[in-house]
């Protein structure tokens, strides 16, 4: 990808994630300890059962964990895919016989245009996450 489209696309990207850490991830992680401590402050519980308490507590935040990591996966492979396809029609280009320079620019224009598209798509990823993420934190 080139290199400012590139850089964009992480600026907004990685805007996106503080904010979700900072709005969401973080108080998660707060209560997640919160409960962890109040599972270790029971005197009559077994090793067994603290361990399994701790776990329980663990398991919003897990889940959240992998909402994020699935839906930014999610994300980089339909970047990926529009690129690729940018491409494969820059080969096609130059195996029809078009001239380098002129293949070159069109690779850029279209690898812009995935970048433009996908940041566009970023504000409703965001949305949807923050929904999810609200429904796990209940």
């Amino acid at each position: 990808m080139a290199e400012a489209p590139q850089s964009r696309m992480q600026e907004a990207i990685d805007s996106m994630v503080q904010g979700l850490e900072r709005e969401n991830i973080r108080k998660m992680q707060g209560n997640m300890f919160r409960c962890s401590a109040d599972c270790c402050e029971n005197d009559l519980a077994s090793m067994q059962q603290v361990h399994h308490c701790i776990e329980r507590c663990h398991a919003p935040l897990a889940q959240a964990q992998a909402v994020v990591t699935k839906e930014l996966e999610r994300f980089q492979d339909r970047l990926a895919r529009c690129t690729m396809h940018c491409n494969d029609k820059a080969k096609d280009s130059l195996d029809s016989g078009s001239r380098e320079q002129q293949v070159k620019q069109e690779l850029e224009s279209c690898v812009t245009k995935c970048v433009d598209d996908h940041v566009h798509l970023i504000p409703s990823m965001t949305k949807k996450m923050k929904e999810t993420l609200a429904a796990i934190a209940q």
